[in-house]
């Protein structure tokens, strides 16, 4: 009788592995040259604490500095840094001119806030996180400046990460024969040429059991894509030529991409050549080029003609260069006010509020008894929960032992350094070197907090506070008790309402654009939106579903049965785009694809009453007009 290989158990296999991916070396130079120099400037002009503020909104804008566009991180570091100088505004003056009752209450009330506006989205949810984390250092500091005006530096702080990240070029950006190309698109053109090498890789795989992971990878490529062109324009009206042409590169990958699925649905291999236009198409964006001849792929079924066609239709596109309208996703303020106030939302919120408010309740009442000693300021509690609650960033248990350990290796070397570098000088130069080191330490985040430990003990050592490195590991271990117990009570309403709301979200898609293929075949324009909305949807609930499956047994049996609902909402969504494809090419479904759409809406129906996500047919119905496909 064989053994069965021991397996880790999830909760702690997560906890242990870390992302993958070349060394994010734009990013490292960056984070060298924002939160050190700005301490340095700070210190050379006699305002020390001037330049710890402006280091701090630089650090964390470094936090969220992550590979995309230019025009991406204009939200995606402003947004979040306008929160946070709110947070410091508010915490400053609340800090001084409350008592620790209403203190406690307005940094609950905070934490409600911003911890339902986290469900809506990655920039909504670090807008909350910074709110939060300055909220609490501008209550506990006791900074010396106003609170506007530490509001105003800490902008300029991230300001100058922001502009570092749309001035500085990226090194080596040239063309074929060493022309140099316009590094501002550099992103963008990366986003879409990745587009087209995930269409080539998938084309590979068709055939293999390989294919769904590289589907995915297209719907990722895809999602990155949209987001570095959807940001705000570097040109006004219309924008460049050089915009324009992205646009329409990006396009010309939407029916790449349709054809492509379908074929990986067929699961039939295909010729080999049929991957070199794509790639060749990749090799056309990044370098600025023109397409050249581009092989067509055997025109022997409709997906492969589906592909021949989009092949020339990229090519045209490429040279024409006139992108129209961006087939972006577009939320309103109603949708997102939905998503805030929905379970998820509520739920989210409700543990923020708890975890904040209790830890700024505790970190106060330790503040009064002397506990902390020699170091009077008591935020590091409550802004070591905000990131120790925040489901985004992993499993609960994963998030407090990766805190604790990071914290702890961070205290330790810092203890060590803080005994033999000069001061300020060598203190500032580890505040310049961990900021160069937050970009590659993001890929595991016990590595991230003990940089971001490093640093921000080093900041305040040089702000005049003493390192008090083993107490800030006492706070971190009572934040991740505090986070612990929260995460485990019961909350009003349904358990793991984020990840209900989420795979809801992706249903409707599907059945949206299931209902558009079958009513509307001819308008592609539109199916392509619906397409990447249902696939964009469904990546955030598998993307959510694992984090939970991830999570300790009492907390993951919430979630049981709802990764079955995802995989079949995939392949629903996949045989939705073989369906489209085969009407393009012969005007009405054919047996195989119209029982492969009733068994697959009968199968996600029973999996949603298993999951207690109600029943299919009732959504389907409602929503689309859809109950069985004849």
């Amino acid at each position: 009788m064989t053994r069965a290989p021991f397996r880790l158990p999830p909760w702690l296999a997560h906890a242990l592995r870390a992302q993958r991916g070349p060394v994010p070396w734009n990013a490292v130079v960056r984070g060298a040259l924002a939160a050190g120099p700005l301490l340095l400037a700070g210190v050379l002009a006699g305002r020390t604490s001037v330049g710890v503020v402006a280091a701090l909104g630089a650090m964390l804008a470094g936090v969220n500095d992550r590979p995309g566009s230019r025009r991406a991180s204009v939200g995606r570091l402003g947004l979040p840094a306008l929160a946070g100088a709110a947070g410091l505004l508010v915490g400053t003056y609340a800090g001084r001119h409350t008592g620790a009752v209403a203190l406690t209450l307005l940094l609950t009330f905070l934490g409600l806030l911003a911890g339902a506006v986290s469900a809506v989205g990655p920039v909504a949810s670090a807008s909350g996180t910074q709110l939060l984390v300055t909220s609490a250092v501008g209550a506990g500091m006791m900074l010396p400046e106003p609170g506007w005006e530490s509001a105003l530096i800490y902008l300029v702080g991230a300001g100058w990460l922001l502009g570092l990240r749309l001035v500085l070029p990226t090194p080596g950006t040239t063309a074929t024969g060493g022309a140099r190309l316009d590094f501002r698109f550099d992103g963008e053109r990366a986003a879409v040429a990745d587009v087209y090498e995930a269409v080539a890789a998938l084309l590979d795989a068709t055939g293999t059991p390989e294919a769904t992971a590289h589907r995915a990878a297209l719907t990722a490529a895809l999602d990155q894509a949209q987001d570095a062109l959807a940001g705000p324009r570097l040109r006004r009206h219309a924008g460049s030529a050089a915009e324009r042409r992205l646009h329409a590169q990006y396009a010309a990958a939407l029916p790449l991409a349709e054809a492509a699925t379908a074929l990986a649905w067929a699961g039939r291999p295909v010729p080999v050549r049929a991957a070199e236009g794509p790639r060749r198409l990749a090799a056309a964006v990044r370098a600025h080029t023109p397409t050249g001849p581009l092989p067509a792929p055997t025109r022997t079924a409709a997906a492969l003609r589906a592909l021949d066609d989009a092949l020339l239709r990229a090519a045209e596109a490429f040279d024409r260069g006139d992108g129209g309208r961006l087939h972006t996703r577009r939320r309103g303020a109603r949708s997102l006010l939905r998503t805030a106030l929905g379970p998820g939302g509520r739920e989210y919120g409700f543990r923020v509020a708890l975890s904040f408010g209790a830890s700024a309740a505790v970190a106060q009442a330790l503040h009064r008894t002397g506990w902390y000693g020699s170091h009077p300021h008591w935020y590091w509690l409550p802004a070591t929960a905000v990131f120790l609650v925040k489901p985004d960033l992993g499993p609960l248990v994963s998030r407090v032992l990766s805190r604790a350990a990071g914290t702890v290796l961070g205290a330790v070397v810092f203890a060590g350094v803080a005994a033999l570098v000069p001061r300020p000088g060598g203190l500032i130069a580890v505040v310049a070197l961990c900021g160069a080191l937050i970009p590659v330490a993001a890929r595991h985040f016990a590595a991230q907090t003990a940089v971001i430990t490093v640093l921000v003990l080093a900041l305040l050592m040089v702000g005049g506070e003493p390192g008090a490195s083993w107490n800030r590991i006492g706070e971190t271990l009572l934040a991740c008790a505090i986070v612990l117990l929260v995460g485990h009570l019961p909350v009003p309403g349904e358990r793991a309402g984020g990840v209900r709301a989420r795979l809801t979200a992706a249903a409707d898609a599907a059945y949206a654009y299931l209902a558009h293929v079958l009513h509307e075949p001819g308008d592609r324009a539109r199916r392509w939106t619906l397409r990447r909305d249902a696939y964009h949807a469904l990546a955030e609930a598998q993307a959510a579903i694992g984090r939970a499956a991830a999570e300790l047994p009492a907390l993951a049996r919430h979630t049981e049965g709802t990764a079955e609902v995802a995989a079949t909402l995939e392949r629903l969504v996949d045989t939705t785009t073989a369906c489209a494809v085969h009407l393009d090419d012969a005007g009405s479904l054919d047996p195989r694809h119209r029982e492969r759409l009733d068994q697959l809406l009968a199968e996600l129906a029973a999996r949603r009453r298993r999951a207690g996500l109600g029943t299919a047919e009732k959504s389907v119905e409602k929503e689309t007009g859809v109950t069985q496909i004849r």
